[in-house]
């Protein structure tokens, strides 16, 4: 992702630092445009906002609903990603 990318986005995207959650989001096919490093931290960073607060609502509230066997592979596919950037 270009420098200076999120802050001009920052309205259109949704960002986490919660594995999980992000894994969530991903299994339920949510874009995920990026990693966005902040100090010893990264945000994940997705599109469409309005959807990810949406379905991120649900999954605080344990009424989302995914297939174990996708978000399984969320969660992995994300942290491999995630160790990548470090």
């Amino acid at each position: 992702m270009k420098k200076g990318w999120l802050k001009m986005n920052k309205n259109n995207v949704y960002l986490t630092k919660d594995l999980y959650e992000a894994s969530f989001l991903y299994a339920n096919y949510l874009k995920l445009v990026g990693l966005e490093k902040e100090g010893k931290f990264f945000y994940f960073v997705f599109e469409n906002k309005e959807k990810a607060e949406n379905l991120s609502n649900k999954y605080w509230a344990k009424e989302g609903k995914v297939i174990a066997k996708e978000y399984a592979e969320a969660i992995r596919s994300l942290k491999d990603r995630l160790y990548a950037r470090r």
